[in-house]
């Protein structure tokens, strides 16, 4: 005797096919649906917007509940294209990378894409190699991050934080000039008028650029930078113990500052361990400001009080712009840049300079 479902309304009911995966022309059956329709609304196409919503729920749903998986490897046979981006970054480590790829994939998925990510390390030579192994396995554009591109071949490309601008290349910048002011402006308010920088690693697209914004900023306030107070971290590590070299050099020219401010957040949680270990309590001692907002910032002891780069929004904006780079055919002639705003972040590792404190 056969039994009944349990349940008349049940996925394996409606949908026969559930718990295997399916093919675009299963789909099309089973909904009585041009395969074409089918298709743009699962890609997102713009021609999607003339099939009546109802209709594209009853696919979606149907899509979901077969288990349809795309045939990557058709598609980009039939487009021409190999639906991947190569993505070259320093490194990987938390903090800015992690941030700006999470705004990489997501938006490079959501239209069918994957990254090819690589690693270089600030190393020419590993560079170069990479740049052509990237170019070898004929992805269809490259996104570089904190990279320095000596060569931009034909290959659509976006680049996050390079300094050297390149010819039918958008760049995704910040504006450090508005960072440094707000940093800056931030501690003068404080009272603190001995203020150190820890500067970046020389091979940091960021160091330069971010250091002449940072002079500009002081002596818009009238603010004077001790020579010795301005300390350059060497090491390439992906770690803090560079920000904590610093600060020890600091702290060794014998030279009184009230407050630092550091290359990025990573460095900054360097500084305030090297100033621990030699009894300077922050912020009470000296107030210490970092640079992006990664994650750590926030859970650190002190909270650290940063300048906010929106790392994943850049992120996004490079993908965006590359994928508007493929349906245009090509990039532009001429360089261009998008420049994002920075936000400071008040939390609890500055507070007012101790000589005011004195004062009043």
């Amino acid at each position: 005797m056969l039994k009944k479902p349990r349940n008349g309304n049940s996925a394996q009911h409606k949908y026969p096919h559930v718990g295997r995966t399916v093919s675009l022309a299963s789909l099309s059956a089973h909904l009585g649906l041009s395969k074409a329709s089918i298709s743009r609304v699962l890609n997102g196409a713009p021609a999607a917007r003339s099939i009546p919503q109802v209709t594209q729920d009853r696919i979606l749903a149907a899509a979901q509940a077969l288990n349809y998986r795309p045939n990557l490897l058709a598609r980009s046979l039939r487009r021409g294209q190999s639906m991947t981006v190569g993505v070259l970054v320093p490194e990987l480590s938390e903090g800015y990378a992690t941030l700006v790829l999470a705004g990489l994939e997501e938006t490079l998925s959501a239209a069918g894409y994957a990254m090819m990510l690589v690693t270089h390390h600030h190393q020419e030579a590993k560079l170069t190699d990479l740049h052509r192994i990237v170019m070898e396995r004929a992805v269809d554009g490259i996104v570089a991050v904190d990279t320095s591109l000596p060569v931009i071949h034909s290959t659509p490309t976006v680049t996050i934080s390079c300094p050297d601008p390149h010819d039918g290349v958008t760049n995704i910048l910040l504006d450090h000039d508005r960072a440094a002011e707000l940093a800056l402006s931030h501690l003068y308010a404080l009272g603190h008028r001995q203020i150190a920088i820890i500067k970046g690693q020389p091979f940091s697209s960021d160091t330069d650029i971010r250091w002449r914004s940072i002079q500009i900023a002081a002596t818009r306030l009238g603010l004077s930078l001790h020579p010795k107070l301005v300390v350059q971290m060497k090491e390439n590590l992906a770690t803090d113990e560079p920000g904590f070299l610093a600060a020890q050099r600091l702290l060794a020219t014998g030279i009184a500052f009230t407050a630092i401010f550091a290359f990025n957040d990573v460095s900054a949680i360097g500084a305030i361990r090297a100033l621990q270990a030699a009894r300077r309590q922050v912020p009470e001692h000296v107030s210490v400001v970092g640079f992006d907002d990664v994650t750590l910032a926030a859970y650190h002891r002190p909270a650290l009080t940063t300048v906010r780069q929106p790392l994943r929004h850049m992120g996004a904006l490079a993908a965006q712009s590359l994928l508007h780079s493929f349906t245009s055919g090509g990039n532009h002639e001429a360089s261009h840049s998008v420049v994002v705003e920075p936000l400071f972040v008040l939390r609890n590792s500055t507070a007012q300079s101790p000589a005011l404190s004195l004062q009043c």
